[in-house]
């Protein structure tokens, strides 16, 4: 059960989690890139007030704390950092699939330098008698750095907006110590009860679960899951941009449902199989290391 609950479950858990949180952080961006562009014209426009828009410029600069001035190419608006999530685009190292948006806190904001490149979505108000990009609960602004062409952004948030290894997330960490240290305790309660050997072995062998994958022979099977794994999160950045140009695009949409319903059904199955390949690959260590044990006699399946 601990092993079940701590190595299994509640990872498990954080890593849904976390698809969820970049799967509703790409809907977001999907749903403000569609809205119009804030130009001269609408920005002087007063009655735009409430509405959504998008606007991409570079940092001129910071006022109050938490004012960000964006300058565009005809004009330069005032943007508020206040509870507001801003994301940093790392550099693409010429991955395929390239690492997730960072998310930083908007008070960190103040050490990126003038004229990095900020793309900015959400509602503009009225404010001291002048449109401001201003987030709301109900209506967050999307705020992302980035150093890439700005005709290229979409497609690489779209395709980088999720995680390398959503296993390993912040729930991991103290699942796995917490799992540990409960699998220390229970065969130190078992270990001067020589009825229970086979009960104390199997809960110390049940403690290195987490670096099993990563000896022979199932390392073997480790490195078949990050393979297969990697191209189907490949699959699934695909699909959704083959969702984005389905949304964006309009045009050719039988095809792009097509290329949406393939990814998907390819995705979905080589991640099933990569994980059976792991917990094999785990299973295989753990026999292997019963039959070392069996051999040295240290336990007795009689």
């Amino acid at each position: 059960m601990v092993v079940a609950v701590c190595y299994g479950f509640l990872p498990m858990l954080g890593a849904v989690s976390n698809r969820y949180k970049w799967r509703k952080f790409r809907k977001r961006f999907i749903e403000l890139g569609l809205s119009p562009l804030l130009d001269y014209r609408k920005y002087h426009q007063h009655e735009n007030d409430g509405e959504n828009f998008h606007f991409s410029g570079e940092i001129e600069s910071i006022t109050d704390g938490f004012t960000l001035w964006v300058r565009g190419k005809d004009l330069t608006i005032p943007v508020s950092l206040e509870k507001t999530k801003c994301f940093l685009l790392p550099r693409n190292n010429d991955d395929e699939i390239p690492e997730a948006p960072e998310q930083i806190r908007w008070n960190r904001v103040s050490t990126l330098n003038e004229g990095v490149k900020v793309y900015i979505s959400g509602c503009v108000k009225l404010k001291n008698n002048r449109l401001n990009f201003i987030s709301t609960k109900d209506n967050p602004l999307i705020i992302i750095f980035y150093n890439c062409p700005e005709s290229e952004l979409p497609e690489k948030i779209i395709i980088s907006a999720r995680t390398h290894n959503e296993y390993w997330n912040s729930l991991t960490p103290v699942s796995i110590g917490t799992g540990t240290l409960s699998l220390v305790y229970f065969a130190a309660s078992f270990l001067n009860r020589p009825a229970f050997r086979v009960t104390v072995i199997s809960a110390l062998v049940a403690i290195f679960i987490p670096i099993l994958p990563f000896i022979p022979p199932g390392l073997l099977f480790t490195n078949l899951f990050r393979r297969i794994s990697w191209n189907a999160r490949k699959l699934r950045a695909y699909r959704d941009l083959a969702r984005f140009n389905l949304l964006t695009l309009g045009a050719d949409k039988e095809n792009n449902k097509n290329h949406v319903r393939s990814y998907a059904i390819r995705a979905y199955a080589l991640e099933t199989l990569a994980w059976v390949l792991m917990l094999f690959g785990i299973s295989v260590n753990i026999v292997f290391i019963f039959l070392i044990l069996f051999l040295f006699n240290v336990i007795s399946f009689q």
